[in-house]
């Protein structure tokens, strides 16, 4: 089975490979063709929305884009999708990081959501002002490539949740419709 990771970024390519490592072999023995091994790959593709996505419709926008752009980008079982974003919820105040990823087969789209972490009031104000969160988090930190790393995730746990599991969460509830009976 050909799983393609709709994007270049190495930990949406992890957060995959985790889920798909520890899901046992279900979904490889519902797949069609090669049922002995699970081939997951990068492929850069754009997500057809801004560079820092804001609102859960944006978000999840970007997931879907993706997914569908891996399917048209080549011979994949399951196209992947994952994009970060910021949003606000009813009932709190606050700007929050957000996840979202999409898995899609070409007939099925299956949508699953991270944890949303709430971002510091300096961190959200340099957002609401236009700014994106990974260069905002670099600065922040003083380093380069923090979502290639740890992310924003991992941050703001303190390194208890690192961007690669958060959005491992986001990819196996996007899975569910493909490992599940209830759907």
């Amino acid at each position: 089975m050909r799983v393609g990771v709709g994007s270049g970024n190495p930990v949406k390519r992890r957060a995959v490979e985790r889920v798909l490592e520890s899901s046992g072999t279900d979904l490889v023995d519902d797949s069609p063709g090669d049922t002995t091994t699970v081939a997951v790959e990068s492929v850069p593709v754009p997500s057809g929305v801004s560079e820092q996505p804001t609102g859960h419709a944006e978000t999840v926008a970007g997931a879907e884009n993706r997914a569908a752009a891996v399917l048209d980008a080549g011979a994949y079982d399951l196209g992947v999708g994952i994009e970060g974003g910021v949003a606000r919820f009813d009932g709190a105040d606050g700007l929050f990081l957000v996840m979202w990823a999409a898995v899609a087969d070409g007939s099925e789209v299956g949508r699953g959501a991270g944890p949303s972490l709430e971002l510091p009031a300096d961190v959200a104000a340099r957002i609401d002002e236009g700014a994106e969160l990974g260069p905002v988090m670099d600065d922040v930190l003083d380093t380069t490539g923090v979502a290639r790393r740890g992310g924003a995730a991992g941050a703001l746990t303190g390194g208890r949740v690192d961007r690669a599991d958060a959005l491992a969460t986001a990819v196996a509830g996007a899975l569910g419709p493909f490992v599940s009976d209830l759907y």
